[in-house]
């Protein structure tokens, strides 16, 4: 099994990437600790984990908390012995996120509460236990849009995808030594709630669609693929890698007029 012995802490993990990315790292061999805000959909994953032979546990948090992101920190310890791998995947996409004239503060806020206050305060508290733990892996949920900007204007989103991005390079830099790992995973247009909820008509998942070579939305079991590697001993030395899963989109990539 590739992850045997492994703990992990999966935020966002109720749904989407994160129960997906839980499913396949109990299937290989990791004890998993699931973080979201939904409790219904969080119990009901860690009851699938279960019943696939997998130990998990449910925590609630809201990753912008900060005596959430450390509660959520010690329930991995306490439970489990070690944490070695953390996964800060959960985000949101605000349905009134748009262009700079047009987003409100309250959106901008809530969007960098979550998706980059919410992944500083998971390695503020993570980075410690993967340092009692003797090492790890963390993986950062970012996007193509942090590479390239998006065709349909998200600016909250698509700027604080740029700052998870920006992050993690620096924190891989810096935990280097520690044989700590950090990695930037930038999925392309996925077929999942998130965005699908954000490309609410046909024009505008056509305009998203056109750009990516493979013709097709992502699916998130293909990104929890991804993080396996980058949670894996096979990912030794990778670290600070801009990790792209995105169906080709960011080689084909234009800006309509």
């Amino acid at each position: 099994m590739r992850l045997a012995e492994q703990v992990a802490l999966i935020t966002g993990g109720a749904s989407g990437i994160g129960r997906e990315t839980a499913k396949i790292f109990v299937r290989e061999g990791a004890k998993v600790v699931v973080v979201d805000v939904n409790d219904a959909a969080g119990e009901e994953t860690v009851a699938e984990l279960r019943e696939l032979g997998g130990k998990a546990v449910y925590v609630h948090a809201d990753v912008s908390k900060a005596a959430d992101a450390e509660n959520m920190v010690r329930v991995a310890e306490a439970t489990f012995g070690k944490l070695t791998i953390l996964f800060n995947n959960a985000g949101i996409s605000h349905i009134d996120d748009d262009d700079a004239v047009h987003t409100e503060e309250d959106v901008w806020d809530l969007t960098f509460a979550i998706n980059v206050r919410g992944v500083y305060l998971g390695c503020k508290y993570g980075i410690p236990a993967l340092r009692r733990a003797g090492g790890g892996s963390i993986i950062n949920t970012a996007s193509f849009v942090a590479i390239l900007g998006a065709a349909t204007p998200q600016l909250a989103y698509t700027s604080s995808k740029g700052a998870v991005l920006s992050m993690s390079k620096e924190l891989a830099a810096i935990h280097a030594r520690e044989n700590i790992r950090v990695n930037a995973l930038c999925p392309g247009p996925l077929k999942t709630e998130l965005l699908m909820k954000f490309l609410n008509t046909e024009e505008r998942r056509q305009r998203r669609l056109v750009h990516i070579p493979m013709g097709r939305f992502g699916e998130a079991a293909e990104i929890a693929n991804a993080a396996l590697f980058l949670a894996s001993s096979e990912s030794s030395f990778v670290t600070g890698a801009t990790f792209l899963v995105d169906g080709g989109i960011t080689c084909a990539y234009t800006t309509p007029l």
